[in-house]
């Protein structure tokens, strides 16, 4: 703390409000004084907290004291508790946050003093007043307003991340992909902003107009903006810098005037009052004006507010504080505007759900436009071509949407979300109801690489993985029934997507199954399935298993290593190198992984493949591989 502000402090000390109250301590007070000219402020706030629980009733004054102590000690936030104690107890007076001005103040002037060591070229006092008007816009944006130029969103654009500016503002900013128009947005602040909206299109044209030095019709756009909303600061700014311009300083001075009003603790507004004043030959306020914005830097102007904002917040107000109020920073949506049929996705008919925005500026459901996309690379609506949108697969949430979402209708998106979670949970429960891949054969402990294409299996393989199983069945078709009686379960361990929308899914087989009932959902083969798994045997029929199980294995791996070696690594490139023997050839449901293995590679039609898969004793299945090889091994020409 500077010698400034302890110095101050020293001799300024709230009265009690009853000094006699039982309880209270002299000494023990006396020691907090003592503690404060020492600069121990912790000490002091300690005892001023133990005085305070001694009493029946709370002293405003004590309060205070202990609020200034703890402003002292930095402790910002507890002090702000104290005087909002002591407010409740009777309105504070300015002169009674001085203590907490002026701490606030120091430290941030320290901060500032340290940042001008650290970053050269520091910015002028001039400057500073008009960035503070940057850190007013900050606080007051709200849903609506561009992060770019702070205004009310006109022409709202969503990019690909998800935000969503001012088309104009994208545009002048030539790193940032042009886009097309949100069609949602628009329409909502279209509807809900009428007045905002058409003021800042005038706006907009009359900067255009300035641009090109066409001052005359420029504020004639100006005041057709002010005409609708006249309370925009910025927008009286802009007019009042066009007037200065124009060399009218009577009416420049008058906007001025009213931004004063609107926003007292705004330092442009102070300054440029003064400056049009002096140009115009006024005295009006000159002094006050100039001496008010130059003596205020960014950051102590933002420490008058949140003391201006402290005592405006308390219940007597209205007399206590005499100007008006500053803008408020929040858009208010009238009620009998909101309609959850501006916020239906035109693909289900149902509220936005994960809402995404196309670069032609039609938003979707995130599902359904990935639906859609499965089928052709366009637009559902304006049949825009969307193969580079798809190829990026960069669909994030419009936040705009989101947000509005969460805020006016967070009931039925509530209700929207949970017949989402259901859906998910009908999808995930494999119990119930399986995927099937209507494709070719595959077995347990077998890698079995897809290249998925069709758009029926690309919403089967993205919904097992958004639900989380990675599993679907995998079955040859059938003729009378769509696909066999049998099959094998895969599970996802990789998907690589092509820019086209296909993908390459790299899975393995985990289990056999046998259908129940055949089934279809959105355009793909389910089923609900009975898994399989081989009859255990024990004594002779152990024994006699195992001896066949070590005979075949041997045999298996006799023609494994015969095979020329350019087959042999094709074999071992695709499926990989022939499994170790197993010590327990019951240990697995599945049985033996190197029978699996060998029935994949082996030359055989699909529906040997599948009588096979479908045997549930590994006896019959390793007798069955017997005959296989003993007849491959008598083709082969020697």
């Amino acid at each position: 703390m500077d010698a400034g502000i302890q110095n101050h402090t020293e001799h300024y000390v709230h009265d009690l409000s009853n000094p006699t109250a039982p309880g209270l301590c002299v000494e023990m007070l006396g020691v907090a004084d003592e503690a404060c000219r020492a600069g121990d402020f912790d000490l002091a706030a300690e005892i001023y907290t133990s005085q305070l629980a001694e009493l029946e009733h709370t002293d405003r004054g004590l309060c205070l004291r202990k609020a200034d102590a703890l402003a002292r000690g930095g402790r910002i936030a507890d002090a702000l508790d104290s005087y909002c104690i002591a407010a409740n107890l009777q309105a504070l007076r300015p002169d009674e946050l001085q203590i907490l001005v002026e701490v606030i103040a120091h430290r941030i002037r320290t901060k500032e003093q340290s940042d001008r060591k650290t970053i050269s070229g520091g910015s002028t006092s001039e400057s500073r007043c008009f960035e503070s008007d940057e850190l007013d816009d900050e606080q007051n944006l709200d849903l609506f307003s561009c992060r770019v130029c702070k205004c009310l969103l006109t022409e709202p654009t969503s990019l690909v991340c998800g935000h969503t500016f001012c088309k104009r503002c994208l545009e002048d900013d030539l790193t940032k992909e042009c886009r097309s128009l949100n069609v949602i947005a628009s329409g909502l602040i279209e509807k809900w902003f009428s007045s905002e909206s058409k003021a800042r299109r005038y706006w907009l044209e009359g900067e255009g107009l300035w641009k090109k030095q066409d001052v005359s019709n420029a504020i004639l756009k100006f005041n057709k903006a002010i005409e609708l909303e006249p309370c925009i600061c910025r927008l009286l700014a802009r007019r009042a810098e066009l007037l200065m311009e124009m060399k009218n300083f009577g009416q420049a001075i008058k906007d001025w005037d009213t931004m004063c009003r609107l926003r007292p603790q705004w330092p442009k507004a102070h300054y440029i009052k003064a400056t049009a004043s002096m140009a115009g030959c006024t005295n009006s306020s000159l002094s006050l004006s100039l001496s008010l914005s130059l003596s205020l830097s960014l950051s102590l102007c933002f420490c008058l507010s949140l003391c201006f904002c402290l005592l405006a917040s308390f219940p007597d107000k209205a007399s206590s504080c005499k100007t008006l109020p500053t803008f408020s920073g929040e858009r208010q949506v009238q009620s009998q505007l909101l309609d959850s049929a501006d916020f239906e996705c035109s693909l289900c008919m149902r509220l936005f759900y994960e809402p995404v925005t196309t670069p032609c500026g039609h938003t979707f459901c995130l599902k359904c436009l990935e639906r859609c996309l499965d089928h052709n690379p366009n637009c559902p609506l304006c049949k825009e071509n969307l193969s580079e949108y798809l190829a990026t697969r960069a669909y994030n949430k419009t936040l705009l949407i989101e947000k509005l979402l969460q805020r006016f209708f967070c009931d039925e998106l509530a209700e929207r979300r949970k017949v989402h979670e259901e859906e998910m949970k009908e999808l995930s429960n494999l119990n119930q109801e399986v995927p099937i891949f209507v494709c070719t054969m595959a077995f347990p402990t077998v890698p079995c690489p897809l290249h998925v294409f069709e758009p029926r299996y690309r919403l089967m393989i993205r919904r097992s993985m958004e639900t989380g199983t990675k599993q679907f069945g995998m079955c040859i078709a059938d003729e009378l029934k769509g696909f066999a009686d049998h099959g094998c379960m895969l599970e996802v361990r990789d998907v690589k997507f092509f820019p086209d929308g296909r993908s390459v899914v790299d899975t393995i087989g985990i289990a056999r199954f046998r259908v129940v009932t055949h089934g279809q959902r959105d355009g793909y083969h389910t089923a609900k399935i009975e898994y399989l798994e081989d009859k255990k045997v024990e004594g002779e029929d152990l024994t006699e298993l195992l001896k066949l199980h070590d005979s075949v294995y041997d045999q298996a791996l006799g023609w494994f290593t015969s095979l020329k070696d350019d087959m042999k690594n094709q074999i071992i490139s695709h499926f990989g190198q022939l499994p170790v023997k197993d010590p327990d050839p019951q240990d697995n449901p599945n049985g033996p992984a190197w029978c699996w293995w060998l029935l994949a590679v082996l030359p055989l039609e699909n529906k040997a493949q599948l009588t096979i898969l479908a045997l549930n004793a590994l006896k019959d299945r390793l007798i069955a591989i017997r005959r296989v090889l003993i007849f491959v091994t008598r083709k082969r020409p020697r």
